[in-house]
């Protein structure tokens, strides 16, 4: 254990007690003023753009988890009960094909596809359903969830065909046998035993999603802005590092707190169905 966890130390531990350092001194011009101080949290509380940006992160990465697990579902639920055994490895195979391509390009391809002369408008303004081309799903935060959830529905498919796939079948079987119809099968039987892959389909979809900054600079506009974007400039732009690390600690902070609530929610969801 002793190297790996040598390794872990220096390439996690390490950088992020760093990081974790920076948030209690000030940026002074080109230099660090190592002087402990809270001005950096103040400023993160109080500053009403700084708490817009964590909001808006929140709600658009909870947006992209609720989106891709609620499709990502149907999907691994299709594959692991009415496909052929033989025929399943072809099934995830065309599932993980997105990942073959860039994530730059299926960005830029988004961008082709919601775009004001792009291909929804073109084909809804040919097929006679609306009358000019929609402006509201582009460059802002509907482009964004549209594009993220996209992005990381493979990551979203994978953990819950996995815990469909542990289900043994004599229980629904035995379900149907006492009575149950297929819909109550579904969700006193199926649904609480794949609850372990959606919730982890779920933290595995939303903690990259709150801190992506790509998609939000390239299809967000200004009103698709998260705070890594914030904090990007802040260490690329401002040239202020501590504020960059006080915001990235405050966004990590978050995102351990909601993971934790999804965490026992489930738990507790799990009891009540027991």
């Amino acid at each position: 254990m002793g190297p790996p966890a040598l390794y872990a130390l220096l390439m996690l531990a390490v950088p992020l007690a760093t990081i974790f350092a920076y948030t209690f001194w000030t940026q002074d011009g080109l230099t660090i003023d190592r002087t402990l101080t809270f001005s950096n949290y103040r400023e993160a509380f109080n500053d009403p753009l700084y708490r817009q940006l964590m909001l808006r992160s929140v709600w658009i990465a909870g947006a992209v988890t609720l989106a891709t697990v609620m499709t990502a579902f149907p999907i691994a639920y299709f594959v692991s009960f009415h496909v052929p055994q033989r025929r399943k490895a072809l099934w995830i195979f065309l599932i993980t094909i997105p990942f073959w391509t860039s994530y730059l390009i299926r960005v830029f391809l988004w961008k082709v596809i919601l775009g004001y002369n792009g291909v929804l408008n073109t084909t809804l303004l040919g097929l006679g359903i609306i009358d000019e081309p929609l402006s509201f799903i582009l460059y802002n935060a509907n482009a964004v969830v549209i594009t993220l959830a996209h992005a990381f529905a493979p990551f979203a498919i994978l953990p819950i065909f996995v815990a469909l796939e542990k289900i043994d079948r004599s229980l629904l079987e035995a379900s149907r046998d006492l009575g149950e119809t297929h819909l109550t099968t579904f969700l006193r039987v199926t649904l609480p035993l794949a609850m372990p892959g959606i919730v982890a389909a779920a933290l595995i979809v939303f903690i990259p999603t709150i801190g992506d900054y790509v998609t939000p600079r390239l299809v967000g506009g200004p009103d698709g802005l998260m705070i890594a974007n914030m904090i990007q400039t802040q260490y690329l732009r401002l040239n202020d590092a501590p504020m960059g690390a006080t915001l990235a600690v405050l966004a990590m902070a978050i995102v351990a707190v909601i993971s934790a609530l999804v965490f026992l929610a489930s738990r507790l969801t799990a009891r009540i169905w027991a």
